[in-house]
């Protein structure tokens, strides 16, 4: 059977042994990851270009990245209350009602990017500054945040429509998508980062065009992959999607119990954004006063360590989708077994990839940058981080189970307390006494007891209960 037979199979209510349901979870997933590490290359490779540049121009997006985190969380936030509904609707086999979610959370998501585009123009030049940059680093740093946040209307029509393509069981066309986007994001920064220039291939010298813009066209370049692959998702959620596509005799009706779901679900995961990304703007401080090299150092160890949790959101994805089609077919038994064999994929393939992390880490952030005091707190603190892998794997993947599921508000206070209460005391005492190392063994400890924690919730039954 086709991975859509399985889907069809479960909302009609037939059942399906152990094994269909680990074929369709893997299935599912695959994609999702494939779009997850090729976003991670992406960055990856712009950080390598940027860092090439100096440590003053990589600094200088280390530290907004903590603040384009939280737009872009926000973003997502937003896409959740509708994308969950959209899959609880094919679930129960009611497309109209979820073509009817896709338009009221396409006007939403320019709604409210909008809103955030404002605010982030607004700030820009300051917020560098409250972030504890030094003076040198300021004006890139502000550059760099002002295009990002004037691409966020296509960042999150970006995030929106491919949430829903996922949410019908259309993993492919979006995870193609992202591949697409990153393949763009790399040839337009190769552009629009350096001077032009010539290379050599096989001994013939080429002349490569360049604009020689630096942070700003890394920027730029990222926004313009984005705009690209924007046209196409929304074609295909649009005109190509069999559940979802656009009808005539349909129009954009505001649904007050709907509008307000969605509300009720995105606004715990816009709160866990905040509170996360905010975290992460406290870290960035807390890093901030060890001097640029550890600022970078930070920067370029989250990139090189996304390439290891990527995976687990990638299943994490496809967990949401899954979960979210069996509540609305009303198959509490196979939620369950989908729940636990989502989570169970996701800690594997982090362990393998937590290992490797270990093993590579040198070679990883050798990558990114050539100076010799980065490459050496990169892989001090890569290898430390390796350690949490397996566990912060269950705090992903559950977290996309719960989705599913609609139990949002839950888990977004298990992750208040586990980032404020544990992380970043635990980080600001033991940076005094190890510097970037102190910071990052925080990290380790508070992601093992985050998943902990997810897990003791996914033993429950309530949050099968929440929808």
């Amino acid at each position: 059977m086709l991975k859509k037979d399985f889907l069809e199979s479960m909302r009609s209510g037939q059942e399906l042994t152990l094994w269909q349901l680990v074929v369709l979870t893997v299935q599912l997933s695959v994609p999702a990851i494939m779009a997850q590490l090729s976003s991670i290359v992406m960055q990856y490779i712009d950080a390598s270009m940027v860092g090439h540049l100096g440590s003053g121009e990589a600094a200088s997006i280390g530290l907004m990245s903590s603040s384009t985190w939280m737009m872009g969380g926000l973003c997502s936030a937003l896409s959740v209350g509708f994308t969950i509904q959209v899959a609880h609707f094919i679930g129960a086999k009611e497309e109209e009602k979820a073509r009817g979610i896709v338009r009221q959370g396409l006007a939403a998501a320019i709604i409210f990017s909008g809103i955030l585009l404002l605010t982030g123009v607004l700030m820009h030049q300051r917020l560098p500054m409250w972030l504890g940059g030094e003076a040198g680093i300021r004006k890139n740093a502000s550059v760099y945040f002002l295009i990002y946040c004037l691409s966020l209307p296509v960042l999150q029509m970006n995030i929106t429509a491919g949430g829903m393509l996922q949410c019908s069981g259309n993993m492919k066309i979006p995870s193609m998508l992202h591949i697409l986007m990153c393949v763009l994001d790399v040839l337009f920064n190769s552009v629009l980062i350096f001077e032009a220039r010539t290379i050599t291939v096989f001994g013939n010298e080429i002349a490569v065009p360049g604009a020689g813009l630096g942070v700003m066209g890394a920027a730029l370049g990222t926004s313009l992959a984005e705009l690209v692959s924007v046209v196409f998702m929304l074609y295909f959620l649009l005109v190509r999607s069999p559940a979802l596509h656009l009808r005539k005799e349909e129009r954009l009706l505001f649904s007050k119990d709907q509008l307000r779901k969605a509300f009720r679900l995105s606004l715990p995961v816009g709160f866990e954004q905040v509170v996360m990304c905010g975290a992460q703007i406290m870290s960035t401080k807390i890093v901030s006063p060890l001097g640029m090299a550890a600022i970078a150092a930070n920067s370029f160890s989250v990139t090189a360590e996304s390439l290891c949790y990527m995976p687990g959101h990638g299943i994490g994805m496809a967990a949401t989708t899954l979960i979210g089609q069996s509540v609305g077919a009303k198959r509490e038994d196979v939620t369950k077994k989908l729940g636990w064999l989502t989570v169970g994929l996701g800690v594997l393939v982090m362990t393998g990839t937590g290992i490797l992390l270990y093993l590579f880490a040198p070679w990883m952030i050798g990558i990114l940058s050539p100076d010799a005091e980065i490459r050496r707190m990169g892989t001090e603190v890569l290898r430390i981080e390796a350690f949490a892998e397996p566990m912060y794997a269950a705090s992903i993947v559950a977290s996309g189970v719960f989705r599913g599921a609609g139990d949002t508000l839950i888990p977004s206070c298990m992750n208040f307390f586990s980032m404020w209460v544990i992380r970043l005391p635990l980080a600001a005492f033991l940076s005094k006494r190890y510097g970037l190392a102190g910071v990052w063994i925080a990290m380790c400890v508070e992601l093992c007891v985050r998943g902990i924690l997810f897990l003791i919730r996914l033993c429950g039954k309530k949050w099968r209960k929440i929808n």
